[in-house]
């Protein structure tokens, strides 16, 4: 395993560690691309996992689900300010926090179209699968399995200097899928992680789930078959 699947990122003479292995109540933990910095928080009753996504080259900002503990993430903030908050589904442990970040900082919302009737907080804008937010010189690409909520999504970010990272929401954990209520639900989920995220990147990309601990696609993809036989 090389220094790109540890999650080890080299600076000049410096070597920074992100194993993502945060807890509820401990520190933030950082890690440095060329382009874009990911900070990893861990917040709420849920052990619900924010992002903090800061573009290197115009220090423009957006957050991935605003969970819980608004002070906390208003913290990691700092004092740059915040484009955009980006909702991975309609699940309220995944905007608890929403509300109160928004009005703190008049950062734009953003959601998954099929989703926004489930938050509380208006969206400014619904998007659709495969749509893109651009933040910065940064770029993410929205990819929509559903099954968990109608909309639930990931964020794709392709780093042009390595390799793809992958903010996967409550669509894909370290050892299965998200929950779902039906046969219908679970084939939509994983038919779309498959098809989305499997088949279309390669097995060093870095999986940030919207809980616990990271992971990437090729710890994972040795399970897909047992996934489908199982049905969670």
């Amino acid at each position: 395993m090389g220094i790109a699947d540890m999650g080890i990122v080299e600076i000049g003479t410096m070597v920074i560690m992100y194993i993502g292995n945060t807890r509820v109540g401990g520190p933030a933990q950082t890690r440095k691309l060329p382009k874009l910095t990911i900070s990893k928080i861990s917040v709420g009753s849920f052990n619900n996992n924010s992002y903090l996504l800061h573009c290197t080259n115009t220090g423009t900002q957006v957050l991935i689900d605003a969970a819980a503990e608004p002070d906390r993430l208003l913290t990691l903030l700092g004092p740059k300010e915040l484009m955009g908050v980006l909702t991975t589904h309609g699940h309220r442990d995944h905007w608890g926090a929403l509300a109160e970040v928004t009005n703190a900082t008049g950062a734009r919302t953003y959601a998954p179209n099929a989703d926004v009737t489930m938050i509380s907080v208006s969206t400014d804008h619904a998007l659709e699968p495969g749509s893109t937010v651009t933040f910065g010189d940064v770029t993410v690409q929205v990819v929509t399995p559903g099954g968990h909520t109608p909309g639930a999504s990931m964020f794709i970010y392709e780093d042009p200097f390595g390799h793809s990272h992958l903010f996967s929401g409550d669509c894909l954990f370290p050892g299965g899928l998200g929950r779902t209520t039906s046969e219908e639900d679970f084939d939509s989920l994983y038919r779309g992680v498959v098809e989305k995220a499997f088949d279309q990147l390669k097995d060093d990309t870095w999986v940030y789930p919207g809980h616990g601990f990271d992971t990437t696609l090729g710890n994972e993809r040795p399970q897909l078959e047992q996934w489908w036989e199982r049905r969670w």
